[in-house]
Parts: C-alpha cells; sequence; structure tokens
C-alpha cells in the first residue's frame, strides 16, 4: 500500500551528480522526515510535555536546550543526571517516550514518494535500513502500517539505551552498515537535520539532505551538507 501526504514537489536541484542514489549499494534512511513525519498528527511538543510532567512528578528540573523535542529532553535528562543517584530515570523516560512514539506511529503522516523510491531502490538490489534517534518499535510500527515492512526487514536500528549513543554519534549507522553488510564508502544516509549529517560525515557515509522546507534546507547547508532535496520525486523521475 503506497500513502501520501500532500506537500508541494520541488524540482531536484542540478548540481546534484547523477547517480548519487544508483551508485550507493546500501541506503540508510533516517526515519523522522525522510521516511515520515511522525508527530504530524501526534505534535512533539505535546510528547515533550508529557516527558516534563513526568520529570516534575519526581521532583526534577533538568535545564533543557529546546524543551519542546522530546529527543532533546532524553538529551538533556541524561546529561543533568549523570553521576546522581537519579540517572536510573532516564531509562523510565526512554520507556516513556517509546510509547509516545509508537502511539504516534499510528497516526504519522507519511513522506510524499518515500514508498516509491525504497520499492524503486530494493528492486534495484540496494540494501536499506532504517537508521534513527526514534524507537525501532516505533519505526517497525510504523513500517507494517504503511506496507514498508517487507523492504526494510531487520534493518531497523532505532535509539539505544544510552542517550549518548543517539546521532549525531554514528552509532545506529554503524549498526545499519554491520547488519546490511553495506561498507562506508560505497553507501549514503538520506537525513533531514544536522545530527544526520553530523553521524553520516563520522561513519564515512555520503549524505543526501531531505528538507521540507527552506528553513531546513538552509540549516542542512549551513551544517555542510552539499546535496539536498525537498521531493524523492525528482529522483524518481530523473532515476539519478
Amino acid at each position: 500500500m503506497t500513502f501520501r501526504s500532500s506537500s508541494p514537489d520541488h524540482p531536484c536541484d542540478a548540481r546534484i551528480p547523477r547517480g548519487i542514489i544508483t551508485a550507493a549499494e546500501c541506503v540508510l534512511f533516517d526515519f523522522d522526515g525522510p521516511i515520515a513525519s511522525l508527530f504530524g498528527n501526534h505534535r512533539a511538543h505535546e510528547v515533550a510535555r508529557v516527558l516534563l510532567r513526568r520529570l516534575s512528578g519526581w521532583g526534577l528540573a533538568p535545564l533543557f536546550i529546546d524543551p519542546d523535542d522530546p529527543i532533546q529532553v532524553i538529551r538533556d535528562t541524561a546529561v543533568s543526571l549523570a553521576g546522581s543517584p537519579e540517572h536510573y530515570r532516564v531509562a523510565e523516560l526512554e520507556r516513556l517516550l517509546g510509547e509516545q512514539e509508537i502511539h504516534a506511529a499510528r497516526s504519522a503522516v507519511p513522506t510524499d514518494h518515500a514508498y516509491e523510491l525504497i520499492e524503486q531502490l530494493v528492486k534495484r538490489g540496494t540494501k536499506v535500513a532504517v537508521t534513527t534517534n526514534n524507537s525501532a518499535a516505533a519505526v517497525n510500527a510504523y513500517l507494517e502500517r504503511a506496507g514498508l515492512a517487507p523492504f526494510f526487514g531487520s534493518h531497523v536500528h532505532g535509539r539505544l539505551s544510552d542517550p549518548a549513543l543517539m546521532k549525531p554519534d554514528p552509532a545506529c549507522l554503524l549498526a545499519g552498515l554491520r547488519s546490511t553488510g553495506g561498507a562506508a564508502s560505497n553507501s549514503l544516509m538520506i537525513g533531514d537535520s544536522e545530527s544526520d549529517f553530523a553521524a553520516a560525515r563520522a561513519a564515512g557515509v555520503g549524505f543526501l539532505g531531505y528538507a521540507r522546507d527552506d528553513a531546513k534546507d538552509r540549516r542542512l547547508r549551513e551544517a555542510g551538507a552539499r546535496h539536498v532535496v525537498h521531493s524523492f520525486k525528482c529522483l524518481i523521475d530523473a532515476d539519478l
């Protein structure tokens, strides 16, 4: 089954080299953004507030860089509680986030043309994997719902128990390469954040940015990404 959203398509940047997709023996996809908008209907800031209320109930109030980003709430809590007797709360908070992500996956908004791109890659014999800071259980729930599970199989690498190993650390990308047998030098990551780019660079993997809007495009390019697309349709149509 192919799910579609309604965002407008954008033309491909002429500077993107032909073969950037087809030359890769393995493509590692970030999940939230390139495959679906996980919090498209179950808003991220609302999930963050669930986590903050739980922390408040425990009498904890870490300092947050971005209290509207649930992933950042986990990161900041882990840093604030490092070496503290309360550090075990980080694992409890991560489980709560996982529950919220699974709930969000039931109404996640599909990214336009992601299904077609993934299907095309697999038909060509390209290995694909998901490498994400989100819960693997939530990702798998969405992939099943969207009919994408057979394409990825067991190659879904989500958030690890240690928040320090989330991107920009390359741990999940390295796990994706190990599970698929892909070589970093012949692999490509498709991501939509500065941390995705940093993780790809640390893993020695090529990077293609996906930007839903001009602001995200600008942030990716400022981080160092050379190639960014606003739509996967141009990759399919141009057979890059």
